[in-house]
């Protein structure tokens, strides 16, 4: 296997990084924290109410900061929450740094939910070094595909997973001018890609969450996909799944196949 599968740079100039990245919003204890930093994870997504991540982290910064990567940032449908300099200057304290890694405006579903004032703050936070990179989560793939073609933005979060492909049309071709980090969440899709939609065979295979975060990472254009494991067991079985490499050409058109149908099933769902 490749070390390019495990490893990348986060976006231009970025540093490298595992790409499996570390998200404790199922509360999975700090002993897993500290689990995935002994197992080479470095890239860490934290809300800031993830209390069991923000204590490790604050413990290891106190040694080498610069081998961890932190991502955060504040959710704009949270009214006590869309201070933006506000978010981050309260960050900061929580973990015992003085800058963040990527700092994000979250959960925004449509342009005008991400104003200019909002954007014009973040490049101001970027210019006085408290930040390194900024940018936004988003349901929106075009918006996405715009805002990295433009080049302001330098970091984004996304949906990508076997059953939502529409970012290799929306988004991925717009990196390479500016080549921005690129984090992706729900390689499970919530756990639809680990279970049996009613119209699938019986008698056919179904993904287990290695192969979810496996289809994620066989895209070069994802710099590092989240996983956010609710205990240390299965931690380590993503972490198995991840270090078998990128998937061979069956694998792949089968989780193609699956995720169109889970699509299909809960057309629905976000």
């Amino acid at each position: 296997m490749s070390q390019k599968f495990l490893h990348t740079t986060f976006g231009k100039d970025g540093p490298e990084i595992f790409r499996l990245g570390l998200s404790a919003t199922m509360r999975p204890g700090k002993k897993t924290v500290y689990k995935a930093i002994d197992e080479g994870i470095n890239f860490f997504f934290a809300y800031g109410f993830d209390t069991h991540m923000i204590k490790v982290l604050k413990d290891v910064f106190k040694g080498n900061r610069e081998k961890y990567i932190i991502a955060t940032g504040n959710y704009n449908l949270l009214l006590t929450h869309t201070d933006v300099r506000k978010t981050l200057e309260k960050r900061l304290r929580q973990l015992g740094t003085d800058y963040i890694d990527a700092f994000l405006y979250l959960g925004v579903m449509k342009e005008k939910q991400f104003p200019e004032k909002i954007k014009e703050e973040l490049m101001k936070l970027r210019e006085e070094g408290k930040v390194k990179r900024i940018g936004m989560s988003c349901h929106d793939r075009k918006l996405i595909g715009r805002y990295a073609a433009e080049g302001d933005l330098n970091a984004f979060m996304m949906r990508y997973n076997a059953a939502h492909r529409g970012a290799e049309e929306d988004i991925f071709p717009h990196l390479e001018t500016h080549d921005p980090g690129i984090i992706s969440y729900t390689a499970t899709r919530w756990k639809f890609l680990l279970r049996r939609p009613k119209n699938w065979p019986k008698d056919e295979r179904i993904p287990d969450a290695g192969m979810c975060y496996r289809f994620v990472l066989s895209n070069p254009n994802v710099d590092v996909c989240l996983n956010a494991p609710s205990n240390i067991e299965q931690l380590k079985e993503n972490l198995a799944g991840v270090r078998l490499g990128p998937l061979n050409d069956e694998d792949m058109t089968f989780m193609k196949k699956f995720g169109d149908v889970v699509h299909h099933t809960k057309k629905w769902f976000m």
